[in-house]
């Protein structure tokens, strides 16, 4: 399915054929983001595959993957462009003795001097990608007024050069952990999508695809132990990445059932906090010893 889907069954099955098992709603939005041009916000907890399904989709579309990592504190130098000081003072300093300033300043403020971030970079780029604006939530309204523009009209505008509109359309995804409410004026411009952890029969299917060779049965009671896990309070619930990983090192280990000595020896890998980790077997580990635990949670 390169380039743009022909239909909702068409990004289903490519997302599929790359590992990312997609259900109805997220296959759908993801269809009318390529045919509409709109950016899609991601919302949903840690752990979901918010920022897989970004690399998925580029992967199934055969485009180049360009990522913005937010973080608090992050400015328009490192998410869109900056200039290249050295190189322009060197230049400067290159120039022969008499040379105005105004043909100077036409020199060193050209594309030469320019260092594209993520976001410029995917504006610019001559072939489409997908861009994926990741933690959206960890920055601040300042930041989200910037990006207004892009989202928009797909362009930016640099003062000194003027403005650089997209000559092929991302596809933009804009995930969020939703630790803090997005501006109304960034949700406007918006898909929408909430993503949330898969029930058992789905994330069952999400372990089969990636740990084909593990018994149907621990894999079943793999995916009932982690739900079990996740309605603990905890720090940091298993994400369905920690669950693949569960299952594949039960894979490598030859277990044929998950009891109360198989989950405290592996445990760590879908556990990650050492508070966690009391909690966790003193909840969980403990009812593995008897007959039908998982069933009877």
């Amino acid at each position: 399915m390169p380039g743009t889907p022909a239909s909702v069954d068409a990004v289903r099955e490519g997302l599929q054929s790359v590992g990312y098992l997609a259900d109805d709603s997220t296959s759908l939005v993801a269809f009318l983001a390529a045919k509409l041009g709109k950016p899609i916000l991601v919302e949903g907890p840690a752990g979901v595959g918010k920022t897989q399904l970004a690399k998925s989709l580029a992967d199934t579309l055969e485009r180049e993957l360009v990522r913005l990592q937010c973080y608090e504190g992050l400015d328009e130098a490192k998410a869109l462009y900056e200039w290249n000081y050295r190189k322009q003072l060197l230049r400067i300093q290159a120039e022969a003795d008499g040379t105005g300033w105004d043909a100077v300043q036409d020199d060193i403020f050209s594309e030469e001097f320019l260092l594209e971030r993520p976001l410029l970079s995917a504006i610019a780029s001559e072939r489409p990608v997908v861009l994926l604006i990741d933690e959206i939530d960890k920055t601040d309204q300042e930041f989200e007024a910037m990006l207004l523009e892009l989202l928009s009209d797909f362009q930016i505008t640099i003062p000194e050069l003027g403005r650089v509109e997209a000559s092929t359309m991302p596809l933009v995804l804009l995930t969020s952990n939703n630790t803090r409410e997005l501006t109304e004026a960034l949700k406007r411009r918006c898909l929408y999508l909430w993503v949330d952890y898969p029930d058992l029969e789905h994330e069952l299917a999400i372990v089969r695809l990636h740990a084909p060779e593990l018994d149907e049965q621990v894999a079943r009671r793999l995916v009932e132990v982690v739900a079990m896990v996740r309605d603990l309070d905890l720090k940091k619930p298993p994400s369905i990445a920690e669950s693949i990983d569960w299952a594949r090192a039960l894979l490598l280990l030859g277990a044929t059932d998950i009891d109360e000595r198989t989950f405290k020896d592996t445990m760590s890998v879908i556990v990650k906090h050492r508070t966690d980790l009391d909690v966790v077997m003193e909840r969980v580990g403990v009812k593995l010893g008897q007959p039908d635990a998982a069933a009877a949670s």
